[in-house]
């Protein structure tokens, strides 16, 4: 069973809180860098990077990471196969950057450590902050999201599923039972 949280104008809607609050926190946008989260982080990001542009008329960096090798759960005997990689490099300097880490859900924590993981590994940010469209609770890490879309509480034994149009065909956020 399948019930739709947030609709495409929602989604639009969240997105867009999401990047007022991101400029106002950062008293605009010098030094800001964003960094989304493959998969659906990076479209999410590609998203605010684009109405700051139309907000501020300022193209702040946009890159994306890979936190594949950084995850706690490598060791696991399920994961049969090798990873891929996509992306190593962020493709510039995030050094002294306000770095915004972007994300669909956050969930345990464990995804947002793993990319800060990455992250310094690349370079020593003055700050990391976290954007995600939906915070659905249950952290394992003290983690949390500076900027949220929607708290959606849930179950264990719900999940929570976010459709980008870009890879999905449509914007959407629904909870399915496991």
């Amino acid at each position: 069973m399948s019930k739709q949280i947030l609709d495409e104008m929602a989604i639009k809607r969240a997105l867009t809180r999401i990047t007022y609050e991101i400029i106002e926190r950062n008293k605009g946008t010098e030094d800001l860098v964003l960094v989304g989260i493959q998969t659906r982080g990076v479209y999410l990001a590609q998203r605010i990077h684009d109405r700051i542009k139309q907000l501020e008329d300022v193209d702040v960096p946009l890159g994306k990471i890979d936190i594949t090798l950084y995850r706690d759960d490598r060791h696991d005997a399920s994961l049969k196969q090798d990873p891929v990689i996509n992306d190593e490099k962020i493709g510039f300097d995030i050094t002294d950057k306000r770095v915004v880490l972007i994300d669909d859900v956050i969930y345990t924590g464990r995804t947002i450590r793993a990319a800060m993981d990455a992250l310094i590994d690349q370079g020593r940010p003055s700050s990391i902050a976290v954007a995600v469209l939906v915070d659905r609770g249950h952290r394992e890490l003290p983690i949390r999201a500076d900027f949220v879309g929607k708290n959606i509480p849930t179950s264990n034994t719900e999940q929570v599923a976010v459709q980008v149009e870009e890879i999905d065909h449509e914007d959407r956020v629904d909870i399915k039972e496991l």
